[in-house]
């Protein structure tokens, strides 16, 4: 366990509000004992809070109603008082155009929540895609003692005998429905089918991707990322995270003191060897930054050559879901099989090292969670790519293309919109050739606005009909971590701000090298020179609001998408609220 003295009562941050004989703080404990609490519920113990990202629109966070009162009899068993704090409340298939437009707004509401509350630690409850990333941003700025409830995964989908994942196979079928080989009647099947509980995508995309690396961080207990959400299991995991945040408070055990760029590279690793999702370079990036640890694409894309994808889970794997994953031993069993490829030293929301909570942690199936001399996939998850396309980097996922496309050269088809870009893939007439590079610009964090998860281009539908599943898709948006095929994504900078794809024209020749990281257009330097010379700069999205903000503050995909404000390199550390 961590060392040192514990604090003492008066060493609490909350103390501030109520401790004083003054005026304010008799206001601040008259309107305590207003709600119904007397003095020995909150004087001289440690006030949690408890940000709950419930909503009845964010299906994967419906449980968090009854989990939060799980959490308030942890922290009462410990000790502490307990008060919710609702957060912004991010369900990444309702909110439009994207979640992503929105995480830097969840992580500036955290920091202020917890810096601006007379709350001395954290429980943060999330899931769904970007709360993960937002809540812990956040957090980390405030610099309170917190600790991560993440949401899990919901149950197996199911139809006709089949085990359905949540869009991957949604985009499997799909595309057989647009080629003529899916009747109505078995689509609406699957809707009905391919997500029966509550909970985030039980496929490894991007919201098991994230809590995935929020416990590779430190900043979960023990096995509490591959809980099923449906799962009792999961009922005594909130509780626990109640009654340890007590302790952390006591403890004074701070996110710095967890967050070092030993524990950065623990969350690397994690993120490759379980098949992450594409997002987990933007979030990963933004979280360092923001705890002042160095990590770039070049640092992600080095850890994917020699990690290889031991995680047998859809959209990489084949046969198996987060449930099997759960069963077959989930994220400990795997970080144990990882043996010394993790930094075992560092430290964690326990108080202890990473390698004491994982020590003894046993793999029950060996096909689920594969041996290191037997991946699913050689190499990481993703790859980092560059060149006259991509100066400052675009990502793929090799793991989930065929071989085929991995080196590729094919002929620019370019789309300015999306709305453009779905009506010509609906054309069951275009002529448009297999080796085709389909590529759509001004979707990126400017373009997007947010950059959306528009990345997996729709598939032509006259090459669906010819037997086609995949081609080389080209973008400066994102895509779900549920997604696959050969898509290059995070082109940077991005078209709406100048970058080069704003430059490619229709019939250009596009060549991807993955064994060798390049994007390039086949296009002579002073080609690109003149056009650069000839753009013009789109109409600017926003006028006034969040969006405005939004959009003279937002960093490009390869810094991690945080507004340039939030960064720890920005300016001094926020200090404690006057109270007067």
């Amino acid at each position: 366990m961590t060392s040192g003295p514990r604090r003492k009562p008066e060493d609490l941050r909350s103390a501030r509000w109520f401790n004083a004989d003054d005026l304010r703080s008799f206001g601040h404990r008259s309107r305590v004992l207003q709600m119904g609490y007397d003095y020995q519920d909150f004087m001289g113990k440690p006030v949690v809070a408890i940000l709950n990202t419930w909503s009845d629109m964010n299906q994967c966070h419906s449980h968090f109603r009854h989990r939060v009162e799980d959490v308030k009899r942890g922290v009462l068993q410990a000790g502490g008082f307990p008060v919710e704090l609702p957060a912004l409340s991010l369900s990444e298939s309702a909110v439009k155009p994207t979640t992503m437009l929105y995480r830097n707004m969840l992580a500036m509401e955290t920091e202020e929540q917890l810096r601006s509350h007379p709350v001395d630690g954290a429980v943060l409850m999330g899931g769904c895609d970007k709360t993960t990333p937002g809540l812990v941003m956040g957090a980390i700025s405030a610099g309170l003692p917190m600790i991560y409830l993440p949401a899990g995964p919901m149950l197996r989908g199911n139809w006709r005998g089949q085990t359905l994942g949540s869009g991957s196979d949604a985009w499997k079928y799909w595309d057989e429905r647009r080629a003529g080989n899916i009747s109505e009647t078995q689509w609406g099947e699957m809707e009905k089918g391919i997500a029966r509980s509550y909970g985030h995508c039980m496929t490894m995309g991007t919201a098991s991707t994230m809590t995935a690396i929020a416990e590779a961080l430190g900043l979960c207990l023990p096995g509490a990322s591959s809980i099923p959400a449906a799962d009792a299991n999961h009922i005594r995991m909130s509780a626990s995270c109640g009654r340890r945040i007590v302790e952390m408070i006591w403890e004074d055990l701070t996110p710095d003191k967890i967050l070092t760029p030993q524990a950065f590279d623990n969350a690397n690793t994690i993120a490759m060897a379980t098949g992450c999702s594409t997002n987990a370079i933007i979030h990963l990036i933004a979280m360092a930054r923001r705890a002042g640890v160095d990590l770039d694409l070049d640092d992600l894309d080095e850890k994917s050559r020699h990690t290889p994808v031991i995680a047998n889970i859809r959209p990489v794997g084949t046969n198996y879901l987060m449930e099997d994953f759960f069963y077959a031993g989930g994220l400990s069993a795997l970080m144990n099989r990882l043996g010394d490829r993790l930094n075992r030293d560092c430290l964690t929301v326990t108080g202890r090292t990473l390698g004491e909570t994982i020590e003894g942690a046993e793999v029950y199936n060996d096909d689920v969670i594969r041996p290191l001399d037997n991946p699913v996939y050689a190499e990481g998850s993703l790859a980092v790519l560059r060149g006259n396309l991509a100066p400052d980097g675009a990502v793929i996922k090799p793991a989930t293309c065929a071989e085929a496309f991995l080196v590729h050269e094919g002929p620019a088809f370019v789309f300015d919109s999306y709305p453009e870009l779905k009506a010509k893939t609906d054309d069951e007439n275009w002529d448009i050739p297999p080796d085709a590079v389909l590529v759509l610009r001004n979707a990126g964090p400017q373009g997007g606005p947010g950059m959306p998860e528009w990345g997996m281009l729709p598939m032509p539908k006259a090459l669906l009909k010819k037997g086609h599943r995949d081609m080389v898709r080209l973008s400066d948006a994102r895509m779900s971590g549920t997604s696959y095929g050969a898509c290059i994504l995070h082109v940077s900078p991005e078209a709406h701000v100048g970058g080069p794809l704003a430059l490619l024209r229709n019939g250009d020749t596009v060549r991807l090298d993955v064994p060798n990281r390049r994007l390039d257009m086949l296009v002579p330097d002073e080609e690109i020179a003149a056009r650069k010379a000839a753009w013009v700069q789109p109409e600017k999205r926003f006028e006034r609001g969040y969006g405005w903000m939004f959009s003279r503050h937002i960093l490009q995909a390869d810094k991690g998408c945080d507004f340039d404000f939030l960064e720890t390199s920005f300016g001094a550390p926020v200090g404690e609220p006057d109270i007067y």
